[in-house]
């Protein structure tokens, strides 16, 4: 973006004086508007003239801490205590995408990782602007000024404020080119920080969708399909008109709505609706046929290269001892804590959209298609998210929500059961991989064969090209080891179920065959699972170092308890190179105890090592979810799962002890919000092979599958 000396200086005069790095949008949160808005290039920073610092987020927070981390980046070089940096999250707009998805989204271990260096560089241009500003003032050269706690400091004591100094900053060009500081001499990022948004949250004034309140807003409660996609033929309404509290009842595109003045009374009177539906092509689905239609995909669909290297056939043909055998991988739903909930105000030709989303660009530019309005018109304020895990990428519940509000002409907030959260997800596809290794005579691994065949999200959601390589399906697809002659192909085929992008995506289900089935060639060539990883390596030092560590920590060769058995895996994902070992004992009825969890993970640069840990915990709770327990079954297009009774979650008994290394490292940052999701089913896996003796090839690790291995 290219700026004119006159619309830099472009200000909205709210309150007096401020500097803006930023941009004057519809949808600014009331903080962001403290005192005066630039129109600029840099979009991140806000000072106040009462010195108010403001970072507009581009990323939503969803638990995993960018509403401390971000505003860390900042404050390093603005020289400002963090704890005094406001957040505000931004509204639509192409200036806050994120460079590593190519839209304004929060997803894939990004946030950090994007703004590393473009919030650097916006906290050092306010920072060069404010000491230009008072150098000016001063008639001091500006090499002898320096910025400390939100101020700037001069020879002879001579000191001014942020904010005093901001009217005038706002007055000179923004610096192309700014010095960021060494980050030897960081005194923020890098040092543990606890979460700025905690206070809110336990005080309770942390707003989450759930949470949101308009003047004259009503409930609304939406009866969809029970098979996903079907459509209305018909539907009586008259028991439902007549329930206490009911305003009026609506068809949308995705079912029927009941409107009320509460939640509970809406909800109520949903259950008095008789419908008919077309329940259409799903209904003819279930798990089985699924599977059925994923392993007769390669007769029929093209082969798609990920990667070659060498000629794996031939080496094949030469091997001593080849390996081949198959994998697969479960329907998940992502089960986010809070349901899917959205409000809506739809009046005079605008709609305001207000609630917890991944996506502000894709819920902007659908509700704006939906109603039949243009994009600029449509406002989306993102609220806290109750947990996003890929689901709120999704704008399903939120065009859902605008179409209500319009149909009724009052602001609405639409809320989903549990039972319509689990029933009426996007879910993680099943995934069938075939593998095949060979051995020379001596046990080392000479060819390695990869092929995965499972639904492509991005056709569906972002109208990726048929038979194009979907980069989200093939993360982890290619290992670090030093295999030389190896293959990793794809196979993709749509199940006909919608599928979406789910925690770590396609990371779990490739590192779930890729660890297992190194596993394997380990057992084959009688080598203990952790040499034989190592002896790959030697082209790999961030690789064998995590290795080596991890091992180390879990007293890897060193005896357990009795009954207690452990497993190891590898990977590397968004720039984060991890090992974990899980420590397990098993019962007489197959069920798996996970007693430890070793991690160790190297991801470059680190901005607050205290969320990094909380991340690897979190994630690894959330990937032995469904490594454990996690499925999503279907009959006659219907799912079987309705609440966590029947899709469990771990439970705090059920959590093992954590240990976590991260490694000190000059790389750039790595994501970590979700590669401990991905290893921990291998991880798990390879334990109860160490346990049993048997291969569980099937996810989820079930006393069923193990029985069945």
């Amino acid at each position: 973006m290219t700026t004119t000396r006159r619309d830099f200086l472009k200000t909205s005069a709210l309150a007096g004086g401020g500097l803006t790095l930023g941009i004057m949008l519809p949808g600014f949160m009331d903080e962001a508007l403290a005192a005066g808005t630039i129109y600029t290039p840099n979009a991140w920073v806000h000072i106040a003239d009462n010195n108010t610092i403001t970072l507009i987020s581009a990323r939503s927070e969803m638990g995993q801490g960018v509403y401390t981390a971000l505003p860390m980046l900042i404050a390093e070089e603005l020289g400002v205590d963090v704890h005094k940096v406001k957040v505000a999250i931004a509204p639509p707009n192409a200036v806050y995408t994120n460079a590593l998805l190519g839209a304004q989204i929060t997803g894939g271990s990004t946030s950090v990782r994007d703004g590393w260096e473009k919030l650097r560089i916006g906290g050092a241009q306010v920072r060069t602007m404010l000491i230009s500003a008072a150098a000016s003032k001063w008639h001091v050269d500006a090499a002898t000024l320096r910025v400390e706690n939100g101020m700037v400091l001069g020879p002879n004591g001579k000191k001014a404020s942020f904010g005093a100094l901001a009217e005038a900053a706002s007055k000179l060009p923004v610096p192309k080119d700014v010095q960021l500081k060494d980050p030897k001499d960081f005194k923020i990022v890098g040092k543990a920080t606890k979460r700025l948004d905690t206070p809110s949250k336990v005080n309770g004034s942390a707003v989450y969708g759930i949470d949101v309140k308009l003047p004259g807003m009503v409930y609304a409660s939406l009866e969809q399909c029970p098979v996903i996609g079907g459509k209305v033929l018909s539907f009586d309404a008259t028991k439902a008109r007549a329930m206490p509290g009911v305003i009026d009842v609506v068809q949308i595109d995705d079912g029927v709505a009941v409107v009320a003045n509460s939640y509970w009374r809406a909800k109520k009177a949903r259950e008095q609706l008789s419908v008919q539906w077309d329940e259409g092509p799903v209904a003819k689905i279930d798990n089985a046929t699924m599977m059925d239609g994923i392993r007769a995909a390669e007769k029929n669909a093209k082969i798609i290269s990920i990667k070659k290297t060498g000629d794996a056939d031939k080496a094949m043909q030469g091997a001593a001892k080849v390996l081949k055998v198959e994998y697969q991988s479960q329907l998940l739903a992502h089960a986010t804590l809070e349901p899917q909930n959205f409000t809506a105000d739809f009046k005079d030709g605008k709609c305001l959209v207000i609630g917890s989303t991944q996506f502000q660009q894709g819920a902007q530019g659908n509700v704006a298609k939906a109603l039949g309005i243009k994009p600029e018109d449509v406002d989306v304020r993102t609220t806290f998210l109750g947990g996003g895990f890929g689901r709120r990428l999704e704008v399903d519940f939120i065009v859902q929500a605008a179409q209500i509000s319009k149909a009724v002409g009052k602001p609405v907030k639409l809320v989903w059961t549990r039972e319509d959260d689990t029933t009426h997800d996007f879910y993680r596809p099943m995934a069938l991989h075939r593998m095949a290794g060979g051995l020379d005579a001596d046990g080392k691994p000479v060819a390695l064969t990869f092929q995965l065949t499972s639904q492509s999200v991005t056709q569906r959601a972002f109208g990726l090209p048929k038979d194009t390589l979907d980069p989200f399906m093939a993360e982890a697809s290619v290992v670090g080891y030093g295999i030389p002659n190896m293959t990793q192909d794809l196979v993709i085929h749509d199940t006909g179920l919608r599928a979406g992008y789910w925690r770590s995506v396609s990371h779990a289900l490739n590192a779930f065959a890729n660890e297992s089935f190194i596993d394997e060639m380990a057992a084959a060539a009688g080598k203990d699972p952790y040499a034989f990883r190592l002896s790959l390596l030697d082209q790999q030092p961030r690789f064998a170092n995590v290795l080596k560590q991890a091992a180390q920590n879990a007293g890897w060769g060193t005896p357990l308890p009795s009954g207690h058995f452990r497993g190891i895996a590898l990977m590397e994902g968004y720039d984060t190179y991890m090992a974990q070992v899980a420590e397990i004992s098993m019962h007489d009825d197959n069920e798996i105890k996970v007693h430890r969890v070793v991690v160790v993970a190297d991801l470059g640069h680190m901005v607050n090592p205290d969320t990094v840990e909380a991340q690897l915990q979190s994630s690894i709770a959330f990937g032995m979810s469904a490594a454990l327990a996690g499925q999503i079954t279907l009959e006659k297009g219907r799912v079987q799962q309705s609440n966590f009774g029947d899709y469990p979650v771990v439970r705090m008994n059920e959590m093992p002890k954590i240990d976590v290394t991260l490694v000190a490292s000059t790389e750039k940052p790595g994501g970590i919000g979700e590669p401990a999701t991905a290893l921990i089913g291998p991880a798990l896996a390879n334990a109860v092979f160490a346990a049993t003796g048997k291969r569980v090839r099937k996810m989820p690790l079930t006393p069923e599958n193990i029985k069945m291995a």
